[in-house]
């Protein structure tokens, strides 16, 4: 759980410090970066397994 909290509060910051400096957000539109974390996490899943099987 504290790693959840860290890595809100540390995109939060990032968040601020770019609209602070009229930087464009260093993220993809919502839907679509949403999509491509989970397709992230659950190709990591897979590979762990394909792992436990092979």
């Amino acid at each position: 759980m504290k790693e959840l909290i860290l890595s809100l509060v540390a995109g939060i910051i990032v968040g601020i410090l770019f609209k602070f400096l009229k930087l464009p957000l260093p993220a993809p539109p919502v839907l679509t970066g949403v999509l491509g974390i989970v397709g992230i996490y659950f190709g990591g899943i897979i590979v762990d397994w394909i792992k436990t099987i092979f």
